[in-house]
């Protein structure tokens, strides 16, 4: 830490640099491959993967800021990596990020509901291929978020990461559900226009999910 902090100065670091460091802090010394292969396999759920540029470009500045060490190991004959390790002022520092930076609301990005914003632009096919297509990824999230959630559950001391993760199965599970809940309503709305005989009439309202369960019993 340096000499002009105080205890409860938070470090300015990227977020991308409090994701990497944050893998460190599980204990293990990490090559950056290792650290991509664990990004994926965890914070792609919630926040997103680094690109492996990224994460030995964070690398470099933790260890500048004397938060992360590393050493060059041989594998074999021919080739060898260099392996990264937390050290004791980066895990005071994660852990003071963790427990006093601000509670910043998190920022949606949907770019699929972008597109449905602009819906009276789009080809309604298009736009109906491309919320299902969202729909399919959203359950192929949830089901391995399920896998990798049991895979947190065998680690000793990966009880956090679990934790996000069913939380990251509950997401993808509503994600779908909302995809569902769309689809139906682009459904209803494409009947309503085909069957509308007036020039001029009333903007069908959307229904709710209670709505739609309703409509469908």
């Amino acid at each position: 830490m340096a000499k002009d902090e105080t205890p409860t100065d938070v470090p300015s670091l990227r977020p991308t640099s409090w994701a990497v460091l944050g893998l460190l802090s599980f204990g293990s010394e990490l090559s950056g491959y290792d650290l991509k292969k664990w990004a994926d396999w965890s914070l792609r759920f919630f926040y997103w993967a680094p690109s492996y540029s990224q994460i030995y470009s964070e690398l470099k500045s933790l260890e500048a800021h004397g938060f992360a060490t590393s050493r060059v190991v041989s594998t074999n004959d021919v080739k060898s990596k260099r392996l990264y390790k937390i050290t004791p002022a980066g895990t005071d520092a994660a852990a003071l990020w963790a427990n006093e930076s601000p509670v910043e609301p998190a920022v949606l990005k949907h770019g699929v509901m972008l597109r449905m914003w602009l819906g009276h632009l789009a080809d309604p096919d298009k736009l109906q291929s491309a919320l299902t297509e969202h729909r399919d990824q959203a359950e192929k999230m949830r089901i391995r978020a399920i896998a990798d959630a049991e895979g947190a559950s065998e680690e000793p001391g990966w009880a956090y990461p679990e934790l996000v993760l069913r939380w990251s199965e509950m997401y993808y599970e509503s994600e779908r559900d909302r995809a569902n809940w769309m689809l139906e309503n682009m459904s209803r709305l494409a009947m309503d226009k085909s069957s509308a005989g007036r020039a001029r009439r009333k903007k069908p309202k959307p229904l709710t999910p209670n709505e739609l369960r309703k409509h469908d019993n």
